[in-house]
This record gives structure tokens, sequence and C-alpha cells, in this order.
């Protein structure tokens, strides 16, 4: 019996490295970039006109909040090619509109909770109907030491 807890074990750690070198590649393999820290005055025509400079960009798509419409800081550029999505790369750590913008390549959302694993949507944040830390049950702004 414990044998095979210990294959079983093993098993489910080979799988999840195989997970792993699975995104690392399609990752590798994309064209579409992440583009966050962006100016919330930065826009889709703008974004586009810095990124072509290093290659064809089929889509800028900045995400905003659905509530208020205003930008949520990041967004998503693609291009024709994973060579130019590569030579966008040189963007990273560079001002764009003011701010250090961070470029890497865009991976696919993981399923369950918006893919941020166990922690629920917001990685384990103290919900409003949770109890804070302190064992209040205040606004957010409540600071507890």
């Amino acid at each position: 019996m414990a044998f095979l807890s210990k294959v079983g074990r093993i098993f489910r750690q080979t799988s999840n490295y195989v997970t792993v070198s699975n995104s690392i590649l399609q990752s590798i393999s994309s064209s579409k970039i992440f583009v966050g820290g962006i100016s919330y005055s930065t826009d889709e025509f703008g974004l586009r006109e810095a990124f072509s400079k290093y290659g064809q960009v089929v889509n800028a798509k900045i995400i905003v909040d659905r509530e208020t419409g205003r930008s949520r800081g990041f967004a998503f550029v693609t291009f024709t090619s994973n060579q130019e999505a590569t030579n966008a790369m040189q963007l990273d750590r560079q001002h764009l509109h003011g701010r250090r913008i961070r470029v890497n390549f865009a991976t696919e959302r993981g399923s369950g909770f918006g893919g941020r694993g166990f922690g629920g949507p917001s990685g384990g944040a103290v919900f409003y109907d949770d109890p804070l830390p302190c064992g209040y049950r205040e606004e957010f702004s409540v600071l507890c030491h």
C-alpha cells in the first residue's frame, strides 16, 4: 500500500512538470505579449505606435475596468510572428508615456477561480464579509496591528 502511495505521488509530481513545461513552450512560441504598468492616459493608438517599431501589430488592446471604463494599467499586443514579439521584449523596463512598463510573453489564463490557484479570485485576499486578521468587521481601510 505504501508503494502505491509513493508511485501515485511521483506520477502527480511528474504530471505537474509536464504541464509547466507545456505552458513555457506555449508562451515562447506566442506572438502575443503582456504589457504591464502602462500609464492610464495611454490609448490603444499610442500603444500600437510604440510597439510597431518592432514588427507589424495585429492587435493592441488596453484592458479597462467594466464599471468605470478606466484603464486597469495593462494591455496585450499581438504581432504577426513570435520573432516580432521577441523583438518587442526590448521595451521591458523602458519608459512609455512617463511610466516604466513591463513586457513579457502573454500566457493563457488557467481554469478555475480566475486562474490564480487555490486562493480564489484574488489569491487569498480578505473579502468584505470575512473578518479581518485582527477580528474587526469594518471597511478595508482599518489597519490591524
